[in-house]
């Protein structure tokens, strides 16, 4: 069954948590859930488990070694975005003394998803709306965003 399909999780005990989360919903628009799904360990294992602080530290040489690496989705740009997402997670992370006080200061969820749209890359309406699902936020019916 694909990941979008199950119970809703948790709320993610780490930072990286967040980080694969949103990583997966930039890999997955435009491509189909299964492309992603079968390519996950090694996209997870490439981005070393998501780890915020390693991922912030890629440089260009590290994407130009991604887009050789035939384990991860090949999209210069959302590798980019992968990394810079990472250092503004970061960020909000120091700055709210966690990355879930951060999502809990943004209110209901049109706030939260006009503020996901603005801080990060790659993040629609749609995979706004998954990201906050998986890391366990209540969001609206499927239909209504």
């Amino acid at each position: 069954m694909p990941e979008h399909e199950r119970k809703q999780p948790r709320p993610p005990k780490e930072l990286s948590g967040y980080l694969g989360a949103m990583a997966r919903v930039m890999f997955q628009t435009g491509i189909s859930w299964r492309v992603v799904d079968a390519k996950w360990p090694g996209i997870e294992e490439a981005f070393r488990g998501f780890d915020p602080s390693r991922v912030s530290r890629f440089t260009t040489k590290d994407i130009d070694r991604l887009m050789g690496d035939t384990r991860v989705i090949r999209n210069r740009k959302k590798l980019e975005a992968i990394v810079s997402n990472a250092r503004r997670m970061i960020e909000l992370d120091a700055e709210h003394k966690g990355f879930k006080r951060y999502l809990d200061s943004l209110g209901d969820f049109e706030n939260t998803k006009k503020e996901i749209h603005k801080q990060f890359a790659f993040m629609g309406d749609s995979g706004t709306w998954y990201f906050l699902w998986t890391v366990g936020r209540k969001v609206p019916e499927h239909e209504g965003i």
